[in-house]
């Protein structure tokens, strides 16, 4: 198949967000990454830090390229020819979100379409929000995100994560 764009905020990644990226990349011949601005959260990492810190975890994907978007995604997928949005869920309350996006998308552009997969239930309770609320706490979220996010919590949070733990 074609070429897919995973886009999120990625604020950070996850390992639920690479699974989505390496399930994504076994279906299609190439998968662009596109972390986009979203005017409703304040980011915890900017763009660039981000796209590092992605292009780091999914290095091991050769057809997966990983970039920043500040515009409308249609505008990309006209630009990198792409014409299928691939969006993990979670949970049912993702899907009201994700489906009214994926109508505004298809409404802006008639040929792009949007799958939808779901989480591996191994991930299905990790958020961005979440990991950084645990980490800001002190909890150790290493097992819950790839090495170079969680070395990039932990000096965000000067050195060690947030918190004293007991």
């Amino acid at each position: 198949m074609g070429i897919a764009l995973c886009p999120g905020s990625f604020d950070p990644p996850t390992n639920g967000h690479i699974d989505v990226v390496e399930r994504s990349a076994r279906h299609f011949t190439s998968v662009v990454v596109v972390v986009v601005d979203n005017s409703l959260k304040q980011p915890m990492f900017d763009a660039e830090e981000r796209v590092r810190l992605l292009k780091e975890a999914v290095e091991h994907l050769p057809n997966v390229a990983v970039e920043h978007h500040g515009g409308l995604l249609v505008d990309l997928a006209r630009q990198k020819g792409a014409d299928v949005i691939v969006k993990g869920l979670r949970a049912i309350s993702d899907l009201e979100y994700e489906l009214q996006m994926a109508q505004m998308n298809a409404t802006l552009l008639h040929s792009l379409d949007t799958l939808f997969v779901t989480t591996n239930p191994k991930w299905s309770f990790i958020s961005s929000s979440l990991v950084k609320e645990v980490a800001r706490l002190g909890g150790d979220v290493g097992a819950l995100v790839p090495k170079a996010v969680d070395d990039a919590l932990k000096l965000h949070f000067g050195g060690e994560y947030g918190g004293k733990r007991d």
